[in-house]
């Protein structure tokens, strides 16, 4: 194998492992009053965005990460009508969510507006409209600040979009035991969140630290997680709610709700459900961070 060195991303997959992606141009470069944006684009991966140099999503395989992230919790909820997106500024898991003609509305909070402007402008392939969709409510605002003061109840599922726990501070406070407290407040009675929960085989400190405080708060709790090529990993996953069990569905039960709200996908399916919820978790015989 014969690899052509030139302008490369060389991202920390670990604090002793990287991922090194060969990079063909960069498209924007910005310093927001709350990170560093890069858009750039590579030869494996196509166009991609990368927050304070970890990558969080491409054009080859962003639907992996963002169909593994909605979809479960979506199709757990018999009729999903107001959902919360907390994070996710390219839009995409806002158009995940969009996918499900029960929703009316859907509230997507990010902290960084000039993130969201970047990626209208040079992201339209993953937000694909979304954020111009009639049901869309955009608020530009402190998540946690957002969830701690929202009016209760009024939530049917809540999507955690979140950069990585052990990544930029800007989203720590976002797995802390109280913030998910502040988020079980605004669940309705068959509520379900779902949130990205980073990778427990090179953090497995980490996570657990995240899946305590989620387990804290709730009575059922589901971790899995699946491969992203540009991650160079397996991201993790987890839902959580008292009333509401995705491990619960069958596969054909899956694919029957996907076939009733007409849902178009490319990877999630029924057998990909049960794939996921049957799997378990990995995490490194190291000591871990």
């Amino acid at each position: 194998m014969h690899l052509q060195y030139g302008p490369a991303l060389i991202e920390g997959v670990s604090k002793d492992s990287a991922l090194i992606v060969r990079v063909k141009r960069l498209v924007v470069s910005a310093k927001t009053k709350y990170q560093e944006v890069q858009i750039v684009d590579t030869y494996d991966f196509g166009r991609a965005l990368v927050l304070d140099g970890y990558i969080q999503s491409t054009e080859a395989d962003e639907f992996i990460y963002h169909e593994t992230l909605v979809h479960p919790a979506m199709i757990a909820h018999p009729r999903p009508r107001k959902v919360l997106i907390v994070g996710g500024g390219e839009g995409a898991t806002l158009r995940e969510v969009l996918k499900h003609p029960t929703v009316e509305e859907a509230v997507m909070v990010d902290i960084d507006g000039e993130l969201i402007e970047l990626s209208q402008k040079y992201l339209d392939f993953m937000h694909q409209g979304a954020f111009q969709d009639p049901r869309t409510k955009l608020i530009i605002g402190d998540g946690y600040e957002y969830v701690m003061n929202a009016e209760e109840g009024q939530f049917d599922v809540i999507v955690l979009d979140l950069t990585d726990p052990y990544g930029p501070e800007i989203s720590k406070k976002l797995y802390s035991r109280e913030f998910y407290a502040g988020v079980k407040r605004l669940l309705r009675d068959q509520g379900i969140i779902v949130t990205q929960a980073g990778n427990s085989f090179f953090y497995p400190k980490t996570y657990d630290y995240v899946l305590k405080n989620i387990s804290d708060n709730f009575d059922i709790v589901r971790e899995y997680w699946y491969w992203i090529p540009s991650f160079s990993y397996a991201c993790n996953f987890i839902t959580a709610s008292d009333k509401v069990d995705p491990a619960g569905l069958s596969e054909n039960e899956v694919e029957k709700i996907i076939e009733e709200r007409g849902l178009k996908l490319r990877i999630y399916s029924g057998l990909h459900h049960i794939s996921l919820m049957k799997g378990k978790v990995l995490k490194s015989g190291f000591s871990g961070y």
